[in-house]
């Protein structure tokens, strides 16, 4: 398996889930497009899109660094076609870019709804439609939104129902572009993890302990990494989850990845 020469548009980039993406496609000497908003350090969070570069490139990969706001599909459609101009083409779409408020109804603003709508849902959207006519000219196409397996359960919607919308509308995305490409070989899954994954989302919006319960981001890389290096035209309209995908692919031992070996590990939203 290898990604070596492929160009990998990944929305999110710049920390957590989305640089781990990165630094793992990149040790296989890939192309890797850093799309995310991030360009001056944050003062609470680690990361922008000019230090992954920097990583990517230490890592044996080559590197664009954009700032895009997913939202925006002026600069989507703008930043996929440097991509395009820079590498020659786009193999993979990570749809990783994602807003979070985990509020019920009455304590949810209308402006982080729309927020959460905005990147979630429309970024989705407005990235698949600017990269898919450059991934029908591509070899062995992936799109891969990080969003989780559909389920008209009351439970997952009852706490925080503007956010489940939102993940739901990504994976929604899924299901029907899925079905709608797969005359042109373009595989679209998505991939949730199976426990909490420690980054900023979780660390702001769970308690500390939920942090020290949870696995790191390279387990969500590794799983992605493998769904990338399968058939296109095989593997598609999957709801992956990290866990399972790695055990197809042969791993037993997980103990690696979590952030307190040897904890009860907590599992993620939208899974039994």
């Amino acid at each position: 398996m290898s990604l070596k020469g492929k160009t990998i548009f990944i929305t999110g980039a710049s920390r957590g889930i989305g640089r781990e993406i990165a630094l793992r496609c990149a040790r296989d000497g890939a192309n890797i497009v850093l799309a995310a908003k991030t360009v001056e350090p944050h003062p609470r969070l680690a990361g922008t899109i000019h230090s992954v570069a920097q990583e990517v490139e230490a890592a044996g990969g080559r590197a664009l660094p954009q700032q895009v706001d997913v939202r925006d599909e002026n600069a989507v459609r703008a930043a996929v076609e440097k991509s395009v101009a820079a590498f020659g083409g786009i193999d993979i779409l990570v749809n990783n870019a994602s807003a979070i408020m985990l509020t019920g109804t009455l304590q949810t603003p209308m402006k982080r709804f729309d927020l959460m709508f905005g990147v979630n849902v429309r970024g989705t959207f407005a990235c698949s439609q600017a990269c898919i006519p450059h991934l029908m000219k591509a070899g062995n196409p992936h799109i891969l939104n990080l969003s989780p397996p559909l389920s008209i359960d009351a439970k997952w919607f009852k706490n925080h129902t503007a956010y489940t919308m939102s993940k739901y509308g990504m994976s929604m995305c899924t299901l029907g572009m899925s079905a709608e490409l797969v005359e042109h070989g373009i595989a679209v899954n998505s991939l949730w993890p199976r426990t909490t994954i420690a980054t900023a989302a979780i660390e702001v919006n769970f308690p500390a302990a939920i942090l020290s319960a949870s696995r790191k981001p390279a387990i969500m890389a590794d799983a992605a990494y493998a769904i990338f290096n399968r058939d296109s035209r095989r593997h598609t309209g999957k709801f992956y989850v990290d866990e399972a995908v790695l055990r197809e692919e042969g791993a037993t031992n997980f103990e690696h990845y979590a952030v307190t070996p040897g904890a009860r590990l907590y599992s993620d939203l939208f899974l039994e």
